[in-house]
């Protein structure tokens, strides 16, 4: 890490969201660009320009199942006086080339198959006798099971324009056209695209490996029995969840309890698969808040530069959070409270984004809209601190959802927005126009 933003000299400062936030941006950069196998890149961004060395199709096909055929020798077919062509055989997709479509001749042809030399179009096989001697056939037989189909003579009974059921060579991208632009993130639209066009790796910015660590000596992992005063840990599989959702390769750490020592060794022991550190729980002001113990003066003395910082918030849910870089490669460590909303709601600020930047994009936000409150009293709001409500939205409005503790998980579940209520607002009326963070 480097170029962190200057940091208050005062422990008691409050700080911003919008400070915390540019402080972890300023500091956290891109990763370094790799080549990526396609599948490998899935989720990845491209850090260039891909320009078709191919065209695609490569050249031109036929769109349907039918017979390749001269538009002259087809005028004016009709099931009552079709035309009558000599079949010179099989062209398969795939197959060789060889045949030549001449005046009164078609070639039975499949989908996929290259437009032989002399033919002008496609007439489908459902145009046709299919080579029975009867009416319009709904399908060919097998190649296999009639190979003498391949020969003989077709009725068509219908004419073709020009160029009909032909896929143009280039029709879909030429040669030197750009097929993908850089900072396009390589869905499975692109990398058929790319498949297609013949690139077989490609030189992105790797998804970046976020290690989720929880803290707590009365977490207890489920399908575990539970003893008295012990909780399940939910906050490692809730954060690791929103990782992968980042786009992040991210790793659940089962968890570690209050001691100072056992927490450093874990995290020491993590380092080596992680591009970003994520911890929850023990950055608080209580005697058993290790993480605060463990991590606040690690790297000040033998990694210049490196060490976490502890900070407090003017924000609801998540006063208390710390941030800076640990081991030798000053990987970032983000240190989110333990309180199940007030980490989750300190990873979509916070997190996210950290995660976003490190994959190279641009836009690292969730999108923010308008909407009108509907509720059935006034909300409250702590004076000095911006809140963030968990609410649902649904045709412009937005409603809230469970209360304000920062403890109820199952609230939680049913939300798809944060309602986001100013700092210099203590109360916000039914019909006020509210900010809104989506979550989906």
């Amino acid at each position: 890490m480097s170029n962190a933003a200057p940091r208050p000299a005062d422990p008691e400062h409050l700080w911003s969201v919008e400070e915390h936030l540019e402080d972890i941006l300023a500091t956290v950069r891109p990763l370094d660009p790799i080549e990526l196998n396609l599948l490998d890149a899935q989720g990845c961004v491209l850090v260039e320009d891909v320009t078709v060395a191919v065209s695609l199709p490569p050249f031109d096909n036929s769109s349907m199942d039918g017979y390749a055929v001269r538009v002259a020798d087809v005028a004016g077919a009709s099931e009552e006086f079709p035309a009558v062509l000599e079949v010179v055989g099989d062209i398969a997709a795939g197959g060789p080339g060889a045949l030549r479509v001449g005046p009164g001749q078609a070639a039975r042809i499949m989908t996929g198959a290259p437009l032989p030399p002399g033919a002008e179009a496609v007439v489908p096989v459902e145009w046709t006798d299919g080579g029975l001697g009867g009416g319009p056939v709904t399908r060919m037989p097998a190649h296999s099971l009639a190979p003498e189909a391949a020969g003989g003579q077709v009725q068509v009974h219908r004419a073709a324009a020009a160029r009909a059921h032909v896929r143009a060579e280039g029709s879909d991208v030429r040669a030197g056209d750009r097929a993908l632009d850089a900072g396009t993130v390589l869905g499975p639209p692109q990398i058929a695209l790319l498949a297609a066009i013949g690139r077989g790796t490609v030189r992105v910015r790797p998804r970046p490996r976020v290690v989720v660590l929880s803290t707590g000596s009365e977490l207890v992992q489920p399908d575990e029995a539970l003893a008295d005063g012990q909780i399940y840990d939910s906050n490692s599989f809730a954060l690791t969840a929103c990782a992968r959702d980042a786009g992040a390769i991210a790793y659940r750490v089962g968890a570690v309890p209050d001691d100072a020592e056992t927490l450093r060794s874990a995290i020491e022991d993590q380092l080596v698969r992680a591009d970003l550190m994520v911890t929850t729980g023990g950055v608080s002001v209580g005697a058993y808040d290790v993480v605060k113990e463990a991590l606040a003066h690690v790297g000040d003395e033998d990694e210049p530069g490196g060490g976490v910082e502890f900070r407090k918030l003017a924000m609801q849910p998540g006063k208390p959070q710390g941030f800076g870089s640990v081991g030798p490669d000053h990987t970032p460590l983000l240190a989110l409270p333990g309180n199940p909303v007030s980490s989750y709601v300190s990873f979509e600020l916070f997190v996210r984004p950290a995660i976003r930047t490190l994959m190279g994009l641009d836009d690292v936000h969730r999108p923010r809209i308008q909407a009108t409150l509907v509720t059935d009293t006034a909300l409250t709001s702590p004076k000095g601190r911006r809140q963030f409500l968990r609410g649902t939205v649904a045709d412009g409005s937005v409603r809230p959802v469970g209360g304000a503790g920062s403890h109820l998980v199952a609230a939680l579940a049913q939300a798809d927005a944060l309602i986001v209520v100013p700092e210099d607002v203590e109360s916000v009326e039914p019909g006020t126009e509210v900010e809104v963070v989506l979550l989906g």
